[in-house]
């Protein structure tokens, strides 16, 4: 079974450390969803995972395999990334864009053959973006945009997923399919999948686990009914918050307690 394991891990920047003693396990068929306060280290800890910043100490392993010891490439073919706030090309169509997944697959003097097409089009199809295959990337809207995104990663065949804040700038309708989609991605078809979000209801709903970020730190993981504690949650956000049942679901539903002036 694929296991991401993340060890002592700490990241920064010259001058300034920003992740320290990080320790987290992402399983295969599991959701786990990283929370925290902005500025906490939940991109950054992204980021250090798919390869783009340097890490030391620590160690991440897929399988017991250092991802450090890995090219690029052999590394794309291992772990997919759908990052924040990024900009589709628009004078490609949504196959055309979904097929640059088969990247790290194709040599770099080969093109994309039969195989690379078959499993562009099931990514399409198990992001249900099909009927856009034939639609540009400017004709397309922000949830649409964001499927074509977590197609194009599917592409890679990854084993884990990383989605970074994948809701962002969604509205409601768009936030719980997307969600729901990742959720089905692991569930379903095995994928270790590692997502940010700010929402801790929508983390509640959806993850498996939950591991709060706070300062740079885990200083909390589990269910999130574990982790949803008042105390733990108002220490990590500085703001009050009230923590309680959801009324359908029965997962933790946080409400933050406003100081409204008379």
């Amino acid at each position: 079974m694929t296991t991401l394991t993340i060890s002592n891990l700490s990241v920064g920047y010259p001058g300034r450390r920003v992740l320290r003693d990080i320790n987290l396990q992402v399983r295969a068929g599991e959701i786990v969803v990283l929370v925290g306060p902005n500025g906490a280290g939940k991109s950054t800890l992204v980021r250090a995972i798919s390869g783009v910043m340097f890490v030391t100490p620590g160690t991440i392993r897929l399988d017991g395999t250092d991802l450090a010891r890995l090219l690029p490439t052999e590394r794309a073919r291992r772990i997919a990334v759908v990052p924040q706030a990024v900009n589709l090309p628009e004078a490609f169509t949504v196959a055309e864009i979904v097929l640059m997944g088969r990247t790290p697959h194709i040599s770099p003097w080969g093109q994309e053959g039969k195989h690379d097409r078959a499993i562009t089009w099931e990514a399409m199809r198990r992001t249900a973006i099909e009927p856009l295959a034939n639609r540009y990337a400017g004709e397309i809207s922000g949830g649409e945009r964001q499927r074509v995104l977590i197609a194009r990663a599917l592409a890679q065949e990854p084993r884990v997923l990383l989605l970074d804040e994948p809701t962002a700038h969604l509205d409601l309708q768009h936030q719980l399919a997307i969600l729901g989609l990742a959720q089905a991605l692991a569930h379903t078809h095995g994928l270790a999948v590692l997502a940010t979000l700010h929402d801790l209801n929508q983390a509640a709903l959806y993850a498996d686990r939950v591991a709060l970020l706070s300062r740079g730190r885990i200083v909390a993981s589990g269910t999130a009914r574990e982790v949803f504690a008042p105390g733990l949650l108002s220490a990590a956000f500085g703001v009050q918050v009230a923590v309680s049942a959801h009324p359908v679901h029965g997962t933790p539903l946080v409400v933050p307690i406003a100081q409204i002036s008379s």
